[in-house]
């Protein structure tokens, strides 16, 4: 998994650290990188768990199918994750129900 430049995963708490690694293991599946474009900088809804250092935003290639990306990270996170296809971007956050 790639890291745009600027963007620092440095403070991301525990859960979602963990999370990370098993995100990556799609692009090994997948043979495509998958960038991680957003955690606590830059623009965020108001209560955004960016800010709490429990979401990141993941940018996946034009090429990958993405519906298919998004119900296998689902899948691997499990029930504590919210996964949320957005435009151009998959927002990813910890928080447990």
């Amino acid at each position: 998994m790639l890291v745009k430049a600027g963007v620092d995963i440095s403070r991301l708490n525990r859960e979602i650290r963990r999370a990370l690694s098993t995100i990556n293991s799609i692009h090994l599946l997948e043979q495509y990188e998958l960038i991680i474009t957003s955690t606590c900088e830059g623009n965020h809804s108001a209560g955004s768990l960016h800010y709490a250092n429990d979401a990141v935003d993941i940018r996946y290639p034009k090429k990958a199918n993405k519906d298919k990306t998004v119900k296998k990270i689902r899948k691997l996170l499990g029930p504590d994750y919210d996964v949320v296809p957005e435009k151009d971007h998959i927002h990813i956050e910890y928080d447990p129900k």
